[in-house]
């Protein structure tokens, strides 16, 4: 991604703000595509032949796109705009471009969102006395491993894709159930077809239907209007001979109901890591910048513009690393926390951290842009400043840090909060955070670009970075950063985890380990 922006301006002679948005609309299409991917996986054909299917996409993607760096005829080339020929030729290579994208974004929705889900898939076993902490360790190396932001290359994906498939006869594969998106349909349709019957007492549990294998008793007090989708008006109709709903569109299970509701509580929190992933997305305007500075170690070695991604992989590394073996070890020590810091706390840090590295942008991009004028290039973007490319280390290195602190954080806190039915769900919910990031990262832009462009001044986010604010514009999302922070701790104030109504209602009590609901971090 970081170099695509370069790949789109030279060779497709697009301006910054137009390549940037059409990255923006390429991530939030591969994100969203997740949710799809979850359903195929969660409701028919499972996770395993799902991630064959995204790895196949995946491969042609990234080789349609190779074709397009290999061979000049397949790239556009410079024309005047009344040259109709032209034009036509320049859009049936643009729609190759754009097929490619389209190629990996199926694969990466069918991947991203199965992926961890499938991995812990082989980890979970109930019989073993660590089962909590192999499967949390599991989650933090393996979502930081996945946030790596390097291009893989086509030889890379054959090799994924065929030891992928090697293994197949190792797997443990959880077979599908049926649709929870289409349960969540029933449940709202339902609710709303009951809204004028009144509630039983919440002790009142026979009114509720359970199913036939029941796991949860009677419907928690919290959204207890969406209770009235599972009660029994007339058992004689609306109940088989098994228990089963004669009719889902006119009775659901106590379990359908309680699963919505664990989305619908999580939505809020949720939200408000839209930010924070604007923040750590802002990485083509980055790599200009680096692109514009000294960027050589020696002499005779000079660091990719594209490259300088790394260094915020490396810091979310080392951060799951220390974290996982250095951190939980102390905190349980210390403080007799089994978990480690809880998963609302670490996306709190998150959302800080990301609002201090926009910050240090906002004054590194002050710098560069007041020494390219001082040094007479204000008109040369492709002229290379007397100032180290080092400048930058600081906020990739605290986005590093914001994203392994957020985004593991976010994944966990879905995962603990969902039921196991719905762990891929939840992990595409986590993932359409992303696409919300991608399409309100690109509405920033669009609308900066626009109304800083008005009336013939240059935008804030001209190509020329010189001559444009980019400084300006990371001010602004730190500005938002912190609004957002504030949301995000109301809230957390107004979340309400069920555990204890979890606890009291789930079939087998004496015996919660067993449940499907996964039990909540202590800090929670």
């Amino acid at each position: 991604m970081p170099n695509m922006i370069f790949y789109l301006m030279d060779s497709y002679h697009m301006e910054a703000a137009s390549a940037t948005i059409i990255l923006s609309l390429w991530s939030a299409m591969s994100n969203t595509l997740a949710i799809f991917g979850a359903f195929l996986s969660d409701s028919y054909l499972g996770r395993f032949p799902v991630i064959i299917l995204g790895s196949i996409s995946s491969l042609l993607g990234m080789t349609l796109l190779w074709l397009t760096a290999m061979f000049p005829q397949l790239k556009p080339q410079l024309c005047d705009s009344f040259n109709h020929s032209c034009s036509s030729s320049q859009s049936a290579k643009l729609a190759l471009l754009f097929s490619s994208f389209g190629l990996m974004s199926i694969g990466a929705g069918c991947i991203r969102p199965c992926s961890i889900s499938f991995g812990a898939d082989q980890l979970d076993n109930k019989e073993n006395p660590n089962n909590q902490r192999v499967l949390q360790s599991f989650i933090n190396w393996t979502t930081g491993a996945g946030k790596s932001v390097l291009g893989v290359p086509v030889i890379l994906m054959v090799f994924s894709a065929l030891m992928f498939l090697l293994g197949s006869s190792l797997y443990i594969k959880v077979k599908a159930s049926e649709s929870l998106f289409t349960g969540f349909v029933q449940v709202l349709v339902v609710a709303i077809k009951n809204r004028h019957v009144s509630l039983p007492p919440s002790d009142f549990d026979a009114c509720f239907h359970k199913g036939s294998e029941p796991i949860v008793l009677a419907p928690t007090e919290n959204l207890r209007w969406l209770n009235k989708a599972c009660i029994v008006l007339n058992p004689d109709r609306d109940l088989n001979s098994d228990g089963s709903a004669s009719n889902p569109w006119s009775l659901c299970t106590v379990e359908q109901v309680e699963s919505l509701k664990a989305i619908l509580r999580a939505l809020p929190i949720w939200s408000a890591g839209i930010m924070v992933i604007v923040s750590i997305c802002q990485n083509s305007f980055s790599t200009l910048q680096a692109k514009s500075m000294n960027r050589h170690i020696t002499s005779g070695f000079e660091i990719p513009a594209g490259s300088f991604g790394v260094i915020t992989v490396v810091t979310l590394t080392i951060w799951v690393a220390l974290y996982d073996r250095v951190m939980i070890l102390l905190l349980e020590k210390c403080m007799g926390k089994q978990n480690g810091l809880s998963s609302k706390f670490r996306m709190g840090m998150g959302l800080v951290i990301s609002c201090i590295a926009m910050a240090v942008s906002a004054l590194v991009e002050t710098r560069r842009r007041e020494l390219a004028i001082r040094q007479g290039l204000g008109d040369d973007p492709n002229a290379a400043l007397d100032m180290s490319a080092m400048w930058l280390v600081p906020q990739y290195a605290l986005l590093g840090l914001a994203e392994a602190l957020f985004s593991i954080g976010q994944m966990e806190f879905f995962y603990t909060q969902f039921p196991k039915s719905m762990t891929s769900i939840g992990m595409a919910i986590s993932t359409l955070g992303l696409a919300v990031s991608s399409l309100v990262g690109s509405f920033l832009v669009n609308t900066v670009n626009f109304a800083t462009s008005r009336e013939g001044n240059v935008s804030w986010l001209d190509s020329n970075l010189n001559k444009g604010h980019v400084d300006y514009y990371y001010w602004l999302i730190t500005f938002l950063g912190f609004l957002n922070f504030v949301y995000f701790l109301i809230c957390c104030r107004a979340y309400k985890p069920n555990e204890k109504e979890i606890t009291r209602l789930v079939a087998g009590e004496e015996n919660n380990e067993e449940s499907e609901y996964r039990d909540l971090p202590n800090s929670a």
